[in-house]
């Protein structure tokens, strides 16, 4: 993928960004705490020989807020996994309303799952449940799951609508980028049947 035209100005440009901004943030902290996190606990068990007790437990954490945030920011940035044999040798108007109808389906499945994942979240948070070494509340770890879901949902919504204007032929993939090839062989041999499509209509 390759960066696309700039957003539109407006309140859902002015949101995304902001929404980008804190993700950024939270997945690379989360990284580097991973690291930290386990680069001290292997230097406590051999040098000390004593390990530190929540080390696997935080880890554990730390990966759920990495994933889950991490799909939302793949949905923005467009490098999530795409099966487009079909899609790619398809006329750009149809490409343009079949990316229109994949983004609202899916931001409505990641919605629904995210409702079922918020309703798992409150019925932990009533049975009072902490974890065992950091005891904290174990509901904290599985509002990364609503917040991802939620956040991957939101931005799929933004690519059908920023999709919604025929008048321009790009096709984004996301809000920002632009449904594109950086492997120029992938992109000539697009090309190169999409002229000979042409040449066959006239």
């Amino acid at each position: 993928m390759q960066d696309g035209k700039p957003a539109p100005f407006g309140l859902l440009g002015r949101i995304d960004a902001g929404i980008g901004r804190i993700e950024t943030w939270i997945l690379g902290w989360g990284i580097i705490l991973m690291a930290v996190n386990t680069i001290a606990n292997v230097f406590g068990r051999y040098v000390f020989n004593q390990s530190i007790y929540f080390s696997e437990e935080l880890n554990e954490f730390l990966i759920v807020i990495v994933t889950f945030m991490g799909l939302g920011y793949a949905t923005r940035k467009g490098i999530h996994i795409r099966m487009s044999a079909i899609y790619d040798v398809l006329p750009v108007k149809l490409r343009k309303g079949l990316m229109i109808v994949i983004a609202t389906m899916t931001a409505v499945m990641m919605a629904t799952l995210a409702w079922y994942a918020l309703e798992y979240v409150q019925k932990v948070a009533s049975r009072g449940r902490i974890t065992p070494a950091l005891q904290v509340p174990l509901y904290l770890t599985y509002v990364w799951v609503v917040a991802g879901l939620a956040l991957a949902a939101f931005q799929y919504a933004l690519t059908a609508l920023r999709n919604l204007n025929f008048a321009e032929e790009e096709i984004y993939v996301s809000y920002l980028e632009i449904d594109s090839y950086e492997d120029p062989e992938t992109a000539a041999a697009i090309q190169r049947h999409a002229d000979a499509t042409k040449e066959g209509a006239q």
